[in-house]
């Protein structure tokens, strides 16, 4: 009997961390860091409600004959009054021209593109919680900037903190997430980022829609103040810890996110080996392209990360209620937004749940696919308002259009990317090529926020939505021809397919 015991025993304690109640933990942790990707969504989305206001239209610079306008005259009468000062009193307000609210979107994407590689580097040296706390900081003082701003340079200086933050965040928060979960729920806490920058993007929109851009600044600063204090409660990683010699805290940490009666010594083991096996596989730039399945692996990840951004979806989320108002629907550009932020963020947790049905490849093209469609028919809308040709129902064509090509990027080439990186790379270049497919991502990002407002003022919006069109028609080409199918298949494996 005593032996039995002896069996059973270790056998309860091992199966503990099946059950979900031992796991609460883990949610809280994931739910905790992942207010970092709310506020990563708040600021992405912020130009959309925010733009509109204090942005000068480009109707009220000029008249349909190309003449000066009432708007115009007043604006330069004023300037000459105030000595050629910047127009920021209480009173009127200052107001950004076209190429200034381009910067102001597209600066985000500079500071993210600083702070991509450094994120991960400080999170070796400080630990992947204190690095989620201080990453507060750059949103907390991007917040007040944007409150208290006076001229347009506040609001770059502010939109580039906001971008060292959300650069570092993309890195640092999946990192933790990644390092506390176990096999069982990693998928599903690590969706969970994901599906928070979603409900920050509706936050803002709905938030925008209530309330003037400086409200909307206030309340969004609660979020990153509200993260660093969830954080200060949270144990650091049991991966970093251990990796510092600190095995003790390991013990601790490992335990809080496990369960008190969990036996930790084994996967404590398993954490060693696997740090000890990372250390001697380092590899630096040379590698990437050292062999042959190296250099199929970098081309399909930078290719899918390219694509990714040059699809125009960062354009489209930085400037939705732009879009609904230039497209002069009956519909509120604001209750469109909140609609279009509400679908992407339900359909974010659908796209988790069915990711591992099918393969890679087929997701893939079928969001390609689908949002070449979407952004073909936003094309065609404006094309017709440009010629004033209308009929029934094509007022709510951007609407669903929009919401259409939300749901189709969330499929697949919103989180297959990320997802794909991993599996693609050796552990021996996924450090290297991992940051390097980072710093490409945020590098498009800027191109694509920048020139889009522009595009769609110089070429029109029918051009703009069709380039876009025919991107999605390349990255179809590239998928189907460049990216190897990797689903339910081992590294080893993935590694033989890119060597043929």
């Amino acid at each position: 009997m005593e032996k039995m015991d002896s069996v059973i025993e270790p056998m309860l304690l091992e199966s503990v961390k099946l059950e979900e109640a031992q796991k609460k933990n883990q949610y809280i942790g994931a739910v905790c860091v992942s207010l970092g990707a709310v506020c990563a969504g708040t600021v992405l989305a912020w130009t959309s409600p925010v733009l509109p206001q204090i942005q000068i239209p480009k109707s009220n610079m000029t008249n349909a004959t190309g003449g000066v306008s009432l708007n115009e005259t007043i604006l330069t009468n004023l300037t000459q009054v105030l000595g050629n000062a910047t127009l920021n009193s209480t009173d009127i307000g200052f107001k950004l021209t076209e190429s200034e609210g381009s910067l102001v979107g597209s600066m985000l994407a500079i500071g993210a593109l600083i702070s991509a590689i450094p994120g991960g580097y400080i999170a070796d040296r400080i630990g992947r919680r204190n690095i989620n706390m201080l990453i507060a900081i750059p949103y907390i003082i991007n917040w007040l900037l944007i409150v208290f701003a006076s001229n347009a340079v506040m609001l770059y200086i502010a939109r580039f903190f906001a971008g060292l933050a959300t650069g570092a965040v993309c890195v640092t928060a999946p990192m933790y997430i990644g390092e506390i979960a176990e096999v069982s729920v990693r998928g599903r806490l690590g969706s969970f980022f994901q599906m928070c920058l979603c409900f920050g993007i509706f936050l803002t929109y709905l938030v925008g829609a209530l309330l003037p851009w400086v409200g909307l600044s206030w309340v969004l600063l609660a979020i990153p103040i509200l993260f660093a204090i969830a954080m200060y409660f949270l144990p650091d990683t049991p991966v970093y810890l251990i990796k510092c010699g600190r095995v003790t805290d390991a013990d601790k940490s490992l335990r809080y996110f496990r369960g008190p009666n969990y036996n930790v010594s084994n996967e404590m083991k398993v954490i060693e080996a696997n740090l000890a096996a990372s250390e001697e596989k380092k590899a630096g730039l040379k590698d990437l392209v050292a062999s042959r399945g190296n250099r199929k692996a970098m081309i399909a990840a930078l290719g899918l990360m390219l694509f990714q951004q040059m699809s125009g979806i960062n354009a489209v989320i930085f400037y939705t209620v732009p879009i609904f108002q230039s497209a002069g629907t009956s519909m509120s550009s604001d209750v469109a937004a909140v609609t279009v932020s509400i679908v992407q963020f339900v359909i974010a947790y659908v796209a988790a749940m069915i990711i591992d049905k099918r393969g890679r490849r087929f997701y893939l093209m079928l969001s390609s696919i689908g949002m070449m469609v979407c952004v073909a028919a936003l094309g065609l809308y404006f094309h017709l308002k440009l010629n004033k040709i209308s009929f029934a129902g094509l007022g709510m064509l951007p609407l669903s259009s929009l919401v259409l090509f939300i749901v189709a990027f969330s499929l697949g080439l919103g989180p297959i990317p990320w997802m794909i990186l991993s599996e693609l790379l050796a552990p021996e270049i996924k450090g290297v090529g991992s940051g390097i497919t980072v710093m490409t991502n945020w590098l498009f990002v800027f191109v694509v926020t920048f020139s889009f407002p522009l595009m769609n003022s110089g070429l029109g919006g029918h051009i703009t939505f069709y380039v876009f069109a025919v991107i999605l028609f390349l990255a179809t080409c590239f998928v189907y021809y460049y990216v190897p199918e990797t689903k339910g298949k081992t590294l080893s494996e993935i590694q033989m397919l890119l060597n043929k």
